[in-house]
């Protein structure tokens, strides 16, 4: 029985939370991808289906799609990929149209990181009289004291704190837990925050850790334009995100001679190619130095 895009999609979202387990966020990326391709092969004539898709057709979807980012465009390929491999492992389809797909070379972009003296200055430029400045305060403390992913941050519960032990669990990609340890500061800055925490009136989301005034779980546009607002402040004019802490954390780690291994578990990176990006950051760091501080360098 020919199934129709619906219903394809609908158990391959299935497919991805239940067999998978893979994040909200990550699943919604599929099915945005997944449908770009539904809305390319719908308007074809005659209209295709799933199992009408071949290579050929997912070639004319490249150019249709019009992305000049390679990245960006590796991206969509990569669910496409996943959906029509689960198309070929439920036997919905014989063979699988985006074996032989290749994704656009988009070479190695190293990620931007803010160095100690700018992350001081981001956290002296928080206005600790204002009932917010403690805990944006203990934000930005947790982000870098523990390179977590704004979604991580965000779902922080009370209960997956533990300050006498000096760690914190978390829920990480794929539902998979890990532990990273506490800093004595991140601690005393959070300890600091739940003090104004427990004078809110309502507290809605009774087990998350960071709220805002009425007593809600944290949004992550929130803590977008709390890091915005914060860097106009100190006068950073990098393009700063959440993650740019959650890169300075790993990078400073690796500066300090941390291992590898280590760093990985930390961050939960899956594998360890993923983390070997700040083994390239930490040398750029060593060559900038000698550039600065070496005699020889300088007399050239």
């Amino acid at each position: 029985m020919r199934e129709n895009w619906t219903d394809c999609i609908r158990e391959f979202k299935n497919y991805l939370t239940i067999e998978r387990s893979l994040s909200e966020n990550s699943i919604l990326a599929y099915m945005l991808d997944v449908n770009k391709l539904r809305e390319y092969c719908e308007n074809q004539s005659p209209a295709l289906m799933p199992q009408d898709v071949t290579f050929n057709h997912l070639s004319g979807f490249i150019k249709w799609l019009d992305v000049n980012n390679p990245r960006t465009q590796s991206r969509i390929l990569s669910g496409i990929r996943s959906f029509f491999r689960y198309m070929t492992i439920e036997g919905k389809i014989s063979e699988n149209p985006a074996t032989m797909l290749e994704s656009p070379r988009a070479g190695t972009r190293l990620p931007d990181v803010l160095s100690v003296e700018e992350i001081d200055r981001i956290i002296s430029a928080i206005d600790l009289s204002k009932p917010e400045g403690q805990r944006n305060k203990a934000i930005i403390e947790t982000l870098y004291g523990c390179g977590l992913r704004v979604s991580e941050l965000i779902n922080l519960r009370l209960t997956d704190l533990h300050f006498e032990e000096e760690y914190i669990t978390i829920i990480g990609k794929g539902n998979k837990q890990r532990l990273i340890p506490l800093n004595q500061n991140t601690i005393k800055q959070i300890e600091y925050y739940l003090q104004d925490r427990n004078r809110l009136k309502t507290i809605v989301d009774q087990n998350i850790l960071f709220l805002n005034r009425r007593g809600k779980k944290l949004s992550r546009i929130m803590i977008y334009t709390i890091i915005r607002e914060l860097c106009k402040l100190a006068g950073i004019r990098k393009k700063v995100s959440p993650h740019t802490f959650r890169h300075s954390f790993a990078t400073h780690l690796v500066q300090g001679g941390a291992d590898l291994r280590a760093v990985q578990e930390m961050l939960g990176h899956e594998s360890i190619l993923t983390t070997e990006v700040y083994t390239h950051i930490d040398r750029i760091y060593l060559k900038e130095t000698i550039g600065l501080y070496h005699p020889r360098a300088k007399e050239r």
